[in-house]
């Protein structure tokens, strides 16, 4: 897996985020060189544990939609058969 790298917008508003939580929860300034090294820690040790589920997720939600899929041209295709003497 590639390097999980944001763009400056994005890693902005996650620094003041990071930022805004100390300072909301645990009633604590963190300065922005700290913010960012706690961005950089939780990118590179945890990171990998969102993006893995993010992708299980995606390939649940595939398969899903692939089998409705499937059904769904199962029935159109029984739909268009021609009647015969044979049984099913």
């Amino acid at each position: 897996m590639s390097e999980i790298v944001f763009l400056k917008d994005e890693k902005e508003i996650i620094v003041g985020k990071i930022q805004l939580y100390f300072r909301e929860h645990l009633e604590r300034e963190i300065e922005r060189f700290d913010a960012e090294f706690l961005l950089r820690f939780f990118s590179e040790e945890v990171g990998p544990y969102y993006y893995n589920r993010g992708l299980y997720d995606a390939q649940a939600h595939i398969e899903g939609k692939l089998e409705d899929f499937t059904e769904s041209l199962s029935e159109a295709i029984y739909e268009i058969e021609k009647p015969t003497e044979l049984l099913r």
